[in-house]
């Protein structure tokens, strides 16, 4: 059995996949994104180690709460694909239990490992940086091609994809960038519930100091909650009739 590079977990998560979650955040980044909130977690070392008997153990603590709630394991991060001997091990041990599964990425992992951890993965959450490679270079560190084999990738998974993306005032926050990323997700549009549009906010500028980090985003004014939401609306009703001309298209 392998051990994972541990961040930190939370117990009761309510917005990382459906229902009460346990939410094992993984070690260990890729991307290093300007507007992360939990910096400490990019890096690969000094973090502690999880087994995966310590992951179902937790999980069968919390059994009612998910059966009550359709709830389950969420693995998020840093990224957990890139942690991905040990995220299929995992993931096998909790569904052997019955416990439904979910993974937080942005879909920058160990390619290896994608066909597996598919296979004991009923929900994934997929992070969205941007559609526009240069851009995404600019605030990420890596270019699209991760993000654009994971997309590939996924033509082959059997559950459902939720969609995620951070909105930054000035940068993404146009009818023009929804339009990018419906086009982005097309080749899996039948298999996304939605699309969810993250306000940026400032919650984990401290850690910066903290790490005696620089916030590349300081200048940047939150994203107004009630703009973000009329986006999202928006590009999920734009989802909803692609979806509807693809099956009529198909029919």
């Amino acid at each position: 059995m392998r051990n994972g590079k541990l961040h930190s977990i939370e117990t009761m998560g309510l917005v990382d996949g459906p229902g009460i979650r346990t939410v094992f955040f993984l070690q260990g980044c890729p991307l290093k994104c300007q507007y992360c909130h939990n910096p400490d977690s990019q890096s690969f070392m000094g973090s502690s180690e999880i087994t995966v008997e310590d992951v179902v153990q937790t999980a069968r603590r919390y059994r009612e709460y998910y059966q009550a709630t359709g709830g389950g394991v969420t693995f998020s991060g840093g990224e957990p694909l890139m942690q991905g001997a040990f995220l299929i091990e995992a993931l096998s041990a909790l569904k052997a239990e019955g416990f439904s599964t979910c993974i937080d990425t942005s879909g920058y992992g160990q390619t290896q490992y994608y066909d597996d951890v598919f296979r004991y993965t009923d929900h994934i959450l997929l992070d969205l940086k941007h559609t526009r490679n240069d851009a995404h270079k600019a605030l990420t560190g890596r270019d699209m091609t991760g993000i654009r084999h994971f997309i590939k990738s996924l033509q082959g998974f059997d559950g459902t994809v939720t969609i995620r993306h951070v909105m930054v005032p000035g940068a993404t926050d146009s009818d023009e960038y929804m339009a990018e990323i419906l086009a982005m997700i097309e080749p899996i549009q039948k298999k996304v519930d939605k699309i969810d549009i993250l306000p940026y906010h400032k919650a984990g500028v401290e850690k910066y100091s903290q790490l005696n980090l620089t916030y590349a985003l300081a200048s940047i004014p939150e994203m107004s909650h009630d703009r973000a939401k009329a986006f999202e609306r928006s590009v999920n009703e734009a989802l909803s009739a692609s979806k509807r001309r693809a099956y009529r298209q198909s029919a």
